[in-house]
């Protein structure tokens, strides 16, 4: 399905057609088509209130706009009251994140999750809809029973994936991930259409005050912006993700505000990468992987916690690193020294303490060019 025709369709099911709409004569879906469908459907939940789109809305750059207890920082469950403890990750992108891996020398990388315990976009899609403080169904049996109740489902599946498909639950659980992540592998989720792509291919003219950021951003001498946030080798190569998919404990602080209302202990310690369970190394504990920078400036609150409100407050976050003057050691959401990192050890210093102390200039300048990754359909969520 081409993106425009996506885009109707998206508009339809937003302006209220449900899946109960569907004529007798159920048409023929391909798999990203059928995937749609999956993302959007509230019924896949147990009280039938939550859908995929509901934590990763494609008007909201595939976040979760919605307000609760916690501020937004974390999401709230199909059950009306449980909030978790990470905040939503985008979705727009999330195609090119390789599959959860390690490397020879000991480098994880890749997968889905802040923590990367999903190998792939497939195994992702089946994490929430079993999830107990998520969407809450109580088994993969339950869910493909509820499949089952809808006659598009029922239809496709079968075309797609064998008339046997629903004997056993597992893989029909299995063929709607599938299709769920072959929706998230189309163009809807990654136009590569923002001003900097537009720059790229010299349709758009950058500020002065964007292309400082841009130089700024991608320097090896006056930030360190780019060891962690570019994947291709040219600074100037058309598909650039801005995130190398690795995983760094950059000292983000326990969110306690969240931690206040979602029934965790404030003590409590996300050891992020060793969380995961193919991962056993005390020397991960801390980490999170490195998110992509796509729609950034839309997609706050920010960190694997969402403790940071405001883009310009990230940047001054990771400035403290190298910065000695007083004031730069002031979180100025707060107006109190910024916290110590939940996971002390480990620590990415080396990357952290590469560049120079910041000026006001160059900070508004990185927020500036960030700004320029907003994909175009998105851009008037900047004011």
């Amino acid at each position: 399905m081409k993106y425009t025709a996506l885009l109707l369709s998206l508009t339809t099911m937003i302006t209220g057609c449900t899946l109960s709409d569907t004529p007798p004569d159920q048409p023929l879906l391909n798999k990203a088509e059928l995937g749609q469908q999956l993302y959007f459907d509230t019924n896949l939940s147990a009280n039938r209130s939550e859908s995929c789109a509901s934590c990763h809305a494609p008007e909201a750059g595939f976040v979760d706009p919605r307000g609760n207890a916690a501020q937004g920082a974390v999401s709230l469950g199909d059950d009306g009251h449980s909030l978790g403890d990470r905040n939503a990750p985008t979705a727009a992108y999330a195609m090119f994140s390789p599959d959860f891996q390690r490397s020879d020398k000991g480098v994880y990388k890749g997968g889905q999750f802040h923590d990367g315990r999903a190998k792939d976009l497939q195994e992702q899609a089946g994490g929430p809809p079993t999830n107990p403080i998520e969407m809450g169904m109580p088994s993969a049996a339950a869910l493909v029973a509820r499949l089952q109740e809808n006659p598009l489902y029922r239809k496709n599946f079968t075309v797609l994936y064998g008339k046997d498909i629903f004997n056993q639950p597992d893989n029909a659980y299995s063929a709607m991930t599938d299709s769920i992540a072959a929706f998230e592998r189309t163009e809807l989720f990654a136009p590569f259409d923002s001003k900097y792509d537009r720059f790229l291919r010299g349709e758009y003219q950058l500020s002065q005050q964007e292309e400082l950021g841009r130089t700024l951003f991608f320097s090896q001498q006056f930030t360190n912006c780019n060891q962690c946030h570019q994947l291709k080798t040219s600074q100037r190569a058309e598909g650039e993700t801005f995130s190398n998919y690795e995983y760094h404990n950059i000292g983000v602080p326990i969110n306690h505000a969240a931690r206040a209302v979602n029934g965790i202990a404030s003590d409590h310690i996300d050891r992020g990468l060793l969380e995961n369970p193919a991962v056993s190394d005390p020397a991960q504990a801390g980490k999170f992987k490195v998110p992509t920078l796509r729609n950034v400036a839309v997609t706050g609150p920010y960190m694997h916690n969402g403790v940071f409100k405001d883009l310009r407050t990230v940047v001054l976050f990771y400035n403290k690193y190298n910065s000695r003057s007083r004031a730069r050691q002031i979180n100025p959401e707060t107006g109190q020294a910024w916290q110590a990192p939940e996971v002390s050890q480990n620590l990415s210093l080396k990357e952290l303490e590469s560049g120079p102390a910041l000026t006001d200039q160059r900070i508004d300048a990185l927020v500036a060019f960030m700004k320029t990754l907003t994909d175009k359909r998105y851009e008037a969520l900047l004011n």
